[in-house]
């Protein structure tokens, strides 16, 4: 005869603490360092400003109002969200999905919307430029470095996160090129890994040949690939920073003399291949594939805004007013 089943024993209270230790930490990791930052500038502004939490849908409402000539709409959107995320965690009402809140917000778009203020993309003839400029620059380890990140920046349609995350363990060198395997990115929160093949070029422009040369001259064999270099043009053991790859494509703008400097920023990179390579008129699926956008319509965003003037209804009516008046002289 079977035994009887006997229930199971009751937790403990210690191995109940360790669980509620381990889901938190869960918790945590399920919200980005980003998100997580923005939701406390959110909260520092509605206090700052004299708000309580938790609040009411009037409260917010008066909120959104008095800062709606401040801050930017689309911010005041993320701060709305922050706002009501919040109560969701504690188990309270959302007051910023009431009725009166949303159109006070939809109010406040129609008011005071503006167009958002997008990284100039960068074209095939700005980066050509670029080359050139550090082609003639004396040999140091930056200009390799420069070199290096200039062309797996554009071509690999890398963030500038994801460029300064990249160690020599995620590279694997290929006859054909390089394939760049990041364990995590932005758009791959589940660490399901994200894979950028950059294929070799020729002796004026290659991505690959680039690189190696950057991680033979500055004898790099583990850790980080992209790092600071100091002013004596002695290498740094840490990665680059976000903002330093800002810094030099800026640096590079400006020795170029271009007149859109304050617009170019590490974004440049892919709105730069993506809409230059739909100028090119190349295939919709490989855009998508080597920026690894998840969303269609995000690509077809960048091919429109490459193919603007080429792909325009204008063109064919220009041809044929101009041979109206060539029949008529």
């Amino acid at each position: 005869m079977d035994p009887k089943p006997t229930a199971r024993s009751p937790l403990r209270n210690a191995d109940k603490t360790v669980l509620a230790d381990s889901a938190n930490r869960y918790i945590h990791m399920a919200t980005t360092d980003n998100t997580r930052r923005t939701y406390r500038a959110a909260i520092r502004s509605f206090e700052r400003w004299g708000g309580r939490l938790p609040t009411q849908p009037a409260t917010l409402a008066a909120y959104l109002s008095d800062q709606a000539a401040a801050l930017n709409p689309r911010t005041l959107d993320v701060y709305l969200t922050a706002l009501g995320r919040w109560h969701q965690t504690q188990g309270l009402r959302d007051p910023a999905r009431d009725p009166g809140v949303r159109k006070t917000l939809e109010g406040i778009r129609r008011a005071h919307g503006r167009p958002k203020r997008q990284a100039r993309a960068l074209r095939l003839e700005h980066i050509a430029a670029f080359l050139e400029t550090l082609q003639q620059q004396p040999d140091s380890l930056k200009k390799h470095r420069d070199w290096a990140l200039l062309q797996v920046g554009f071509f690999g349609a890398f963030r500038r996160s994801e460029l300064v995350a990249i160690e020599v363990k995620h590279l694997s060198w290929e006859p054909e090129g390089l394939v760049v395997t990041l364990p995590r990115s932005k758009t791959d929160p589940h660490g399901e890994g994200l894979k950028r093949a950059l294929p070799r070029g020729n002796e004026l422009v290659c991505p690959v040949s680039a690189l190696e040369t950057w991680l033979e001259h500055a004898g790099i064999h583990e850790g980080p690939v992209f790092r600071a270099v100091n002013r004596w043009d002695r290498l740094q053991s840490q990665a680059l920073s976000g903002g330093s790859v800002n810094r030099i494509l800026k640096a590079l703008g400006e020795t170029c003399g271009l007149d859109f400097v304050p617009t170019l920023s590490s974004h440049s990179f892919r709105r730069g291949l993506s809409t230059a390579a739909a100028r090119e008129k190349v295939d919709f699926a490989q855009i998508k594939r080597q920026g690894g956008w998840k969303h269609d319509g995000t690509v077809r965003g960048y091919i429109e805004e490459g193919q603007q003037f080429t792909d325009n209804a204008a063109n064919t009516l220009l041809t044929k007013v101009a041979r109206l008046i060539r029949d008529t002289d």
